[in-house]
């Protein structure tokens, strides 16, 4: 059986000095190492190719969001904090958050921080003088007769509120309907921990 003329034969390149294939002679450049010198380059070049990222999805009506936080007053007194234990979540566009606080998380994605500052109008709205009742104190449990006690107060149509204990008097106790928060300018530290788009 005759083999194939090899086309590199006696070929002498100063390249391949010093290069031998058994059967050879001479250290001549022979088919069997230019076959595995090209199938080298060609692994290089695969591995050389960049994979593409992952894009996470970005905040939008109906996402929901796994959402760290800190919220400052005026002075930087920290007033709450989830940082250290689980995530808040929530729909966004479903008013489950202060409408500040929901329009400046429209278009990040999970690993984006930003702070945010909120004003009385865009959180718990205005301080209301006019918001307070005036109840029996045997309404109320013994240990919530301190001047700001909050409680949580229902209303008849079953929604619940925040309210704190403004005034004590003799037989009856003012109860501030005010958010705590309300009329007071916010300061949120935020980090997005996970974003999943809108059920379809």
């Amino acid at each position: 059986m005759r083999i194939a003329p090899n086309p590199f034969e006696g070929v002498d390149s100063p390249a391949y000095a010093g290069v031998s294939v058994p059967g050879t002679i001479g250290g001549k450049m022979k088919t069997a190492a230019v076959i595995v010198l090209t199938l080298g380059l060609g692994l290089g070049v695969g591995w050389a190719q960049p994979q593409e990222k992952a894009v996470s999805p970005v905040i939008e009506t109906g996402s929901t969001v796994q959402l760290e936080y800190t919220l400052k007053d005026d002075g930087g007194k920290v007033l709450e904090s989830n940082r250290g234990r689980g995530p808040l979540t929530f729909t966004q566009g479903e008013q489950q958050i202060i409408p500040g606080l929901e329009k400046a998380l429209n278009g990040l994605r999970a690993g984006d921080e930003k702070h945010v500052t909120v004003k009385p109008e865009e959180g718990y709205g205005p301080l209301d003088p006019a918001a307070q009742t005036e109840v029996p104190k045997g309404m109320l449990p013994p240990g919530a007769l301190v001047v700001g006690t909050e409680l949580i107060a229902q209303s008849p149509q079953g929604g619940a509120r925040l309210v704190r204990v403004k005034e004590v008097k003799e037989s009856t106790v003012i109860i501030d309907l005010n958010h705590p928060l309300a009329g007071k300018t916010l300061y949120f530290d935020l980090k997005v921990l996970g974003v999943d788009p809108p059920k379809k």
